[in-house]
């Protein structure tokens, strides 16, 4: 393992690996955010009610 850190330079990847792991972290946050069941800052939205149909009976009065 260690011949592995001769061909890298050990501070430069584990910044680049800590970076690569902080963008990872934002992006999946903002993903979360953008679903209403896992939004914490503004909570789920109020379900939509569905659509209804009402069927009228006519009466033939004659």
């Amino acid at each position: 393992m260690w011949r592995l850190w001769l061909l890298f330079d050990p501070r430069r990847t584990l910044i680049a690996l800590f970076t690569f792991l902080f963008v990872l972290a934002l992006v999946i946050h903002f993903i979360l955010l953008s679903t209403n069941r896992f939004n914490w800052l503004e909570g789920p939205a109020p379900a939509v009610p569905a659509a209804s149909l009402v069927i009228e009976q006519t009466t033939n009065v004659g």
